[in-house]
């Protein structure tokens, strides 16, 4: 049953060279220990932006996404029962982060009253329609 806690000799550690821990301190000091984002993909579709969020062990009631005309906002809150099964003593370790993920994009150039979601398998779908482009108006002005 040991077996299953990953191994970590850490008095060893400072003595030998590991790029990715190396990797791993610099984006926690850049970014701080606490990063908590998801990944999200946007391509162009011609009258309308896809975006895919990755959002798993997520469930649908879990995520909230606020529109207005000028941001999306996408909130999603994940809680933990380690509390509660950790008084029965029965985790051996618990890596899963819990608590609440939040991420926000403008919508300039969107019809923000047209955005459709979708949630499936983890990932957020959302459907962007782009806006007709403005047309410059111009008018002539009469010379006094």
């Amino acid at each position: 049953m040991m077996n299953l806690m990953p191994y970590s000799n850490r008095g060893s550690e400072a003595a030998l060279y590991s790029p990715f821990r190396m990797m791993d301190q610099l984006e926690r000091r850049f970014f701080g220990d606490d990063l908590m984002e998801f990944r999200t993909d946007i391509r162009d579709d011609g009258d309308r932006y896809v975006m895919e969020a990755d959002l798993p062990g997520f469930r649908k009631e879990d995520i909230q996404i606020d529109v207005d005309d000028k941001q999306l906002t996408i909130r999603a809150e994940r809680h933990s029962d380690y509390e509660k099964k950790d008084a029965q003593g029965n985790f051996l370790r618990c890596e899963r982060s819990y608590g609440a993920y939040t991420r926000s994009f403008g919508l300039s150039g969107i019809r923000s009253e047209d955005v459709e979601a979708s949630y499936q398998d983890g990932v957020l779908k959302l459907l962007l329609p782009k806006a007709a482009p403005k047309t410059a108006e111009t008018r002539r002005l009469a010379v006094q």
